[in-house]
């Protein structure tokens, strides 16, 4: 029914960051200039009395985690319901997504209070999945909605990936800090109440089936655990992610589109993960796609890095606002993360 995004209101391009944190060592200036991303939203930590970028502890990390989230997550469900033409009075499920720390309440708590949602609403807290739960997520969001026709259902995702890292200079978390940058993404959902009336039926895309695929021997590949070192989460790739994904998503692929008469050249529009200049490049070669299928997801990882769980909808927002959408037209939603993991959704128009 509606899609908003959000940022914050500092972004920096990759030199900024170069810059601010003092990186001389040729190797990883050399990770964030050839990242193709040029800047990204972020809330850096206060600078010390020498300039220099102060060490934030886990408990600082996990406040900015829920005062930055916090805020982007309003904006985006506002700009979502003035999307949908709804208010907020009309959310009847909200669902929120996060990987970047944790809170209890979670932010589906937060927003409802913050926001003024009926406190009778329903909700649904998906912590620590990870860059595909956004179309896990889904699944729950158009499943609630499909049972509740008529009634509007929100899923929010909220990455302050600021809130979310650590800084030893190691090529480990280099690769990390060159990609990552915060967002919010909100969707409103909505079932037709009456399907055979078609003036009933909602704007926008139809949900029409996903598909999962998880690689277990690829488990240790994208991890999220507590570093003793520095007393603090801290977030690791491994090198060969791109090539994992790109290796079986011809498969998620095939099993999404099976018993539908649909083959790969049928789908006119391709929304897939900004996971990093590697991993859509594999995707795109391995299904075979253009640069100019991907063209969103290229732009979403150049202006904003990888937003994690939202950085689908960030690419799904501008492909609605380019306008080129045809009835009858089918499109394909990608989503990546730890698992390993591959998620996918068919849409049709």
């Amino acid at each position: 029914m509606g899609v908003g995004t959000a940022w914050p209101d500092t972004s920096y391009t990759q030199q900024e960051m170069l810059d601010t944190f003092g990186i001389t060592d040729p190797r990883v200036r050399s990770v964030f200039l050839n990242s193709a991303i040029e800047r990204r939203g972020l809330t850096l930590p206060p600078l010390a009395a020498d300039g220099s970028p102060v060490v934030e502890t886990q408990g600082e990390l996990l406040r900015k985690h829920v005062r930055s989230g916090l805020a982007m997550g309003r904006e985006a469900v506002t700009r979502c319901l003035a999307d949908a033409g709804a208010e907020v009075a009309d959310i009847r499920y909200l669902c929120c997504v996060t990987s970047t720390g944790f809170a209890t309440p979670g932010f589906s708590a937060l927003l409802l209070k913050s926001l003024g949602i009926e406190p009778y609403c329903a909700r649904l807290d998906v912590v620590g999945m990870g860059c595909n739960a956004g179309l896990n997520a889904l699944t729950a969001v158009a499943g609630w909605a499909g049972a509740h026709p008529g009634d509007l259902a929100l899923m929010v995702c909220i990455e302050a990936c600021s809130a979310a890292y650590v800084f030893d200079g190691t090529m480990r978390s280099s690769v990390v800090n060159s990609l990552f940058g915060d967002g919010s993404a909100a969707v409103a959902v909505r079932a037709a109440p009456a399907p055979a009336d078609p003036e009933s039926d909602p704007a926008g895309a139809a949900i029409l089936r996903f598909s999962s695929r998880i690689i277990p021997d690829a488990i240790d590949a994208m991890r999220y655990d507590w570093d003793d070192d520095h007393g603090k989460f801290s977030f690791s790739l491994d090198p060969q992610v791109p090539y994992v994904v790109g290796a079986h998503a011809e498969l998620s692929l095939s099993r999404l589109l099976d018993g539908t008469g649909l083959q790969p050249s049928d789908i006119a529009h391709w929304i897939v993960h900004s996971g990093g200049k590697k991993v859509i490049d594999s995707v795109r070669v391995n299904l075979g796609l253009t640069r100019h299928d991907v063209r969103h997801t290229i732009g979403v990882l150049r202006d904003h890095g990888n937003v994690s769980s939202g950085s689908f909808l960030f690419s799904y927002r501008r492909l609605l606002d380019e306008g080129c959408i045809e009835p009858g037209d089918y499109g394909v939603l990608m989503t990546m993360g730890p698992g390993s993991t591959i998620e996918m959704a068919l849409v049709g128009w």
